[in-house]
């Protein structure tokens, strides 16, 4: 169940309720594909940094190690020693990243495994009865995400599809939990909205999908190569026609500041593997943009990757031994990057919740957007 407690302007401050415990949004969610954060992250170091949900992902886990070998372990929050919420992506974005080895029909997806190459068949059931296997707090619904460069005539089709798909996923999830032997009965169902850089398709979606009464929305089929304002455009036209009184999912955005305009058009649900990403490759974020810790520029710099804060790193370590660690691939140095990333992240969700609740957001994203800005020139000096 969502509850709103406040809006400012068109943000949402809400608090979603679930059979894992309750979510406070804005949240951010930590991106573990295959169960765990990439960087040597455990849920133990997320517990550490403040992480609200764990997200991972349906198609990997159902090739490695197998859907069913996770249900025989009692579900992905034994699994992986998490007892806070999970949402599993469905495996739609797969059908879009994994394009050269997939075929689209009506009944789902025909792939061929990226690890061995077996072939898989994917539908709105499958997807569905993958996750109950799982048994995530949130699974997603089946959906194919189109280029966004997709012809308007394909992309309509495909988004129909899409509509077709979330009615079978819905039923199908509720067969699912009714069943004695699922893991988790309480399992919820977030619809996505698709539909390219066309408004108005997508804002017919919108509103054909608010009718189905889920348990959450998201928007997909974004960041995938068009621009952040036709990004913030879409938004516009999009999130307005979704129900206030649910959850409202951005998928897979994005920079601090995507996810400071985002939440400024209502927006209260994000993942994003930047900052594991980033983390990984020595580049860290702080209040003034992001640092390259390879640069010969931090080699005898003795603070912290920021001033004031709290991670892991930033409490022990210091900018030159980071950077040292990273020379000689030690992997800590990579583990502490990538730490800090996701403490930022995290932290900044709170930061915004407060402002909301303060009632002071526009001034608080005015200050962060400014700050951001400003290491980007003086990056550049």
């Amino acid at each position: 169940m969502y509850e709103l407690i406040k809006r400012d302007g068109r943000a949402k401050r809400g608090r979603f309720h679930t059979v894992h415990g309750v979510i406070e949004t804005p949240v951010f969610m930590n991106v573990g594909t295959i169960a765990a954060i990439k960087g040597a992250v455990s849920t133990a170091d997320l517990e550490e940094i403040g992480t609200q949900v764990e997200l991972s992902n349906t198609y990997h886990l159902h090739v490695r190690p197998g859907d069913q070998v996770v249900k025989k372990l009692g579900g992905l929050h034994k699994f992986m020693d998490w007892d806070k919420p999970i949402l599993t992506d469905s495996g739609g974005f797969q059908v879009f990243s994994l394009a050269g080895l997939r075929k689209i029909k009506e009944e789902g997806v025909y792939f061929n495994s990226h690890i061995d190459g077996r072939k898989i068949f994917m539908g709105p059931e499958e997807s569905m009865q993958i996750q109950s296997n799982l048994a995530s707090t949130i699974a997603m619904a089946f959906d194919e995400c189109p280029s966004s460069v997709a012809e308007r005539k394909y992309m309509q089709a495909s988004v129909e599809r899409t509509t077709r798909w979330l009615a079978r996923c819905k039923e199908e999830m509720a067969r699912l939990n009714s069943l004695d032997d699922t893991i988790n009965k309480h399992q919820m169902l977030f619809g996505i909205n698709q539909g390219g850089v066309y408004e108005d398709i997508r804002i017919e979606h919108a509103q054909q999908i608010a009718e189905m009464d889920l348990d959450g929305y998201a928007v997909g089929g974004l960041a995938v190569g068009e621009t952040h304002e036709e990004m913030y455009r879409i938004l516009d036209a999009v999130v307005p026609r979704l129900p206030v009184a649910r959850p409202t999912y951005l998928m897979g955005v994005g920079t601090p500041a995507n996810i400071l305009e985002a939440v400024d058009r209502g927006v209260d649900f994000f993942d994003c593997v930047y900052p594991s990403r980033n983390g990984r490759h020595g580049h860290v974020y702080t209040k003034h943009g992001k640092l390259n810790l390879f640069n010969a520029k931090y080699e005898l710099d003795t603070r912290p990757i920021e001033e004031g804060c709290q991670c892991p790193a930033c409490q022990h370590y210091s900018r030159a031994y980071i950077r040292h660690l990273l020379k000689a691939k030690e992997m800590l140095g990579m583990r502490l990057c990538v730490l800090h990333n996701l403490y930022f992240y995290n932290h900044m969700m709170e930061e915004i919740r407060d402002a909301l609740d303060a009632g002071n957001f526009a001034e608080y994203k005015k200050m962060r957007l400014e700050g951001f800005e400003e290491g980007k020139i003086n990056s550049k000096r």
